[in-house]
């Protein structure tokens, strides 16, 4: 796809990956319509676009709530008369518990934003994107999508859902002028914990037993919109995401036993 002049909808782009893909989409020339459900974080990427901001948007929604999501089409229409691609990139965690010690409420939570949310906007923006001659909907999943992280099972699950949805979705617009591209984020350096109300005791700078360190978020945000320029439908966002995919498909029980050693130390 070429950017230039394309009205892009990007969800969570008050702060991390989001943010970084409002300002790159603009510089290279589309038009951005920015999704937050926080206010202030969506003003700070309007101050932060600068000379930019003349085509960028900003529009306050909570992505878990279908009705908001149902009026953003319009919302977006008015502001630049078209949408040619929607990015699905809001999510959060769960507390760092076992399914055993989570509630019912944070289970909700976790599947109304991470996976309805990119359900309500899909199904949302669909018929808009179906009228242009080139179009993309990129929703990201995550490297716990493919394989479990104990601690976060129930936020793993969310975003298998959101894997399986849309290779569906995929399979079901081959013939239109729609692509669809799935994204693996590994471990990427945004707020997301803090974001989602978790709270990590662990100093990072003690822990040596991984070689692989997150991404800062301008390469992660540069991986997405390349593979968006390239007409990419599958997307990993790492060294740690590749690998672990690969070993998962390998040796599944390896993978997990791995993985579960490696997030040990942040069970209670």
């Amino acid at each position: 796809m070429n950017l230039k002049e394309k009205v892009i909808v990007v969800t969570g782009a008050g702060d991390g990956i989001g943010r970084e893909m409002v300002f790159q989409l603009l510089a290279k020339g589309a038009k951005v319509a920015a999704v937050d459900i926080h206010d202030d974080r969506l003003s700070e990427t309007m101050r932060m676009a600068g000379t930019l901001s003349s085509n960028l948007s900003t529009h306050v929604v909570d992505v878990a709530d279908k009705l908001a999501v149902d009026q953003l089409p319009q919302q977006v229409l008015y502001a630049h008369n078209k949408v040619d691609a929607i990015i699905n990139n809001a999510g959060i965690i769960q507390p760092f518990i076992k399914i055993h010690d989570l509630t019912f409420p944070l289970i909700e939570k976790v599947m109304d934003v991470n996976f309805y949310g990119t359900l309500y906007m899909t199904k949302a923006f669909l018929p808009l994107l179906l009228q242009r001659p080139d179009a993309y909907i990129v929703n990201v999943s995550s490297m716990g999508g493919y394989i479990p992280v104990p601690g976060q099972s129930v936020y793993c699950a969310s975003k298998a859902a959101v894997k399986m949805m849309t290779e569906g979705l995929y399979a079901e617009l081959l013939t239109t002028s729609v692509k669809v591209a799935i994204v693996f984020p590994g471990a990427v350096g945004t707020n997301i914990s803090s974001n989602s109300g978790v709270i990590i005791n662990h100093d990072s700078s003690k822990d040596k037993s991984s070689s692989f360190k997150p991404m800062p978020v301008e390469r992660a945000a540069s991986i997405i919109i390349s593979s968006m320029e390239k007409g990419k439908t599958r997307v990993f966002v790492g060294k740690d995401a590749v690998f672990m995919t690969l070993l998962y498909r390998l040796m599944p029980d390896y993978a997990i036993r791995f993985i579960a050693k490696k997030m040990a130390f942040l069970l209670n």
